[in-house]
């Protein structure tokens, strides 16, 4: 950990950056909770940030000071945004608002929380908090995609009813993942992870507001063969599936991953399965099903395959050949009519038109709780790109995302998971 961190202990120092939200009446909770987990926190406010909160209430809960100053003044405080950033192990900046974020995206520095942000090279999260609509505005998701791009990790807003009374996307996480968040990239680990010499999460600490469930998700394309050569398939990547394992285990799941046919090798879960066909995701599927509480089949599933399968390359000839092909079962139907008492199910769904109407059949007469739909015909969405634009829908009603990355469009699927459990 940096040597130079707040106490001179072992513990890893997060450098806790506050912006000019409603929000920051929460970096209170949320420094008290990272203290716990067993982190010193170095808090820095902007300075309008003041206004929502005290630093005096900062400087309390972690026993650092907490800065404000846009020229720091003072013996020995010249380079204190140098010295901030060589002690930190992480930066964390909750709430982002929407003036923050476009500052560190675009290497802007006019005050101690920026300027020491530009001079950091520890991992960076930035946590927006902010009003639906502006969370939208085209320049705030260029910003977030740029900041993406300049390697920090943007953690998903939370979506409900806001400080304006809109609703939608735009909440600050919660302190539990954001904690989460934190010490998954500090290292540490839960559980089983532990014994491979990562280090624990102290007892006691925040691990995400997914700790405790077991949450199997389905990833990429399955492949039916033909003949030893040829194939039928799809253009799935496996990029949201992996983006929404990825999010529930950093949330505290454990994570179960079946995977199909993708781009690259899958992330590291608890248990991931490899599968070829409809058939081998079925099974795999069915069996871990009867322990997980959570079920989101995000995998491009075939709905045909060849009835006959050739044992030697078919030859071409001169006419016409012809393919004869069967249904393969119908995965997220088998689930919702073999559901444990108290499961989520969660399925995808890709279409071209009539993206609502089509969407909510199949969350009928399926039997599932929610279905993201997924129009293929918006740019910026579906396969082999890492953006989506989706609709959420639940037997409630439905909420339209704007464009997102992968991973705040599995944030946001994580938390509309936790709803429905919530109103079971």
């Amino acid at each position: 950990m940096a040597e130079d961190g707040g106490h001179g202990d072992d513990r890893p120092t997060v450098l806790l950056g506050i912006g000019a939200s409603i929000a920051a009446y929460k970096a209170a909770g949320l420094a008290s909770a990272l203290t716990r987990a067993g982190v010193d926190v170095q808090a820095v406010m902007t300075p309008r940030a003041s206004a929502f909160i005290p630093p005096l209430v900062l400087e309390a809960l972690t026993g650092n000071p907490c800065p404000v100053e846009v020229v720091p003044s003072g013996p020995g405080r010249a380079m204190e945004h140098i010295d901030l950033a060589r002690g930190a192990d992480l930066v964390l900046v909750a709430p982002a608002s929407a003036d923050v974020i476009g500052r560190i995206a675009n290497g802007l520095a006019d005050d101690l929380l920026t300027t020491t942000i530009l001079a950091c090279t520890c991992p960076v999260l930035v946590a927006p908090a902010m009003n639906t609509r502006m969370l939208a505005n085209p320049a705030v998701q260029a910003n977030l995609a740029r900041l993406a791009g300049l390697g920090h990790e943007v953690v998903a807003p939370g979506s409900g009813r806001l400080a304006c009374g809109d609703a939608g996307p735009g909440r600050m996480p919660d302190e539990q993942v954001l904690v989460a968040r934190v010490l998954r990239r500090l290292g540490f680990a839960a559980g089983d992870e532990a014994a491979a010499g990562a280090p624990k999460i102290p007892d006691g600490a925040a691990c995400g507001d997914l700790a405790g469930l077991r949450v199997l998700v389905t990833a990429g394309a399955t492949v039916e063969r033909i003949d030893p050569v040829r194939c039928i398939t799809n253009r799935s990547t496996g990029r949201m599936g992996f983006a929404l394992a990825r999010a529930a285990r950093d949330r505290g799941a454990r994570v179960t991953l079946v995977a199909g046919s993708t781009a690259e090798p899958p992330p590291q879960m608890d248990d991931t399965i490899r599968v070829e066909s409809a058939e081998q995701m079925f099974q795999a599927v069915a069996a871990e099903a009867q322990t997980a509480d959570v079920v989101i089949m995000a995998a491009a599933v075939a709905d045909y395959r060849p009835r006959h399968v050739a044992d030697q390359k078919i030859k071409k000839g001169d006419g016409p050949a012809v393919l004869e092909l069967e249904r393969t079962r119908d995965i997220l139907a088998w689930l919702g009519a073999h559901r444990r008492a108290g499961q989520i199910l969660c399925g995808f769904s890709m279409e071209t038109t009539d993206l609502v109407a089509n969407s909510r059949r199949k969350l009928e007469e399926k039997g599932i709780d929610l279905i993201v739909a997924n129009d293929l015909s918006t740019p910026g969405a579906g396969f082999g790109v890492d953006t989506n634009v989706v609709t959420v829908i639940t037997p409630e009603g439905r909420t339209r995302l704007p464009l997102m990355s992968k991973r705040e469009v599995a944030e946001q699927v994580l938390s509309a998971v936790l709803n429905a459990r919530a109103g079971r």
